[in-house]
């Protein structure tokens, strides 16, 4: 029985090397999909950092001053919240 673990082990990091490897080779041999890749990056650049900056303003800093009024603030609103 011990051995039958040592083969699935094994042929756990097996598969782990072989899919890594063929991630990486796709990757590194890519000419086009590196400019895709580049294009998807920004994207999601704008998407999580200038948006969040336009849209999401820091609401609870500029009404509260403290830690303490924050937390109750936001304790309050969930609870009231509750059907």
């Amino acid at each position: 029985m011990k051995n039958f673990y040592i083969y699935e082990e094994f042929f756990m990091m097996n598969s782990i090397k072989k899919i890594f490897r063929f991630y990486y080779d796709g990757f590194t041999h890519m000419t086009v999909g590196k400019n895709l890749w580049i294009i998807i990056l920004i994207k999601l650049f704008i998407i999580f950092a200038v948006f969040k900056l336009l849209f999401f303003p820091d609401f609870l800093n500029k009404k509260f001053d403290n830690q303490n009024d924050k937390s109750e603030y936001v304790i309050e609103e969930l609870t009231n919240k509750i059907p």
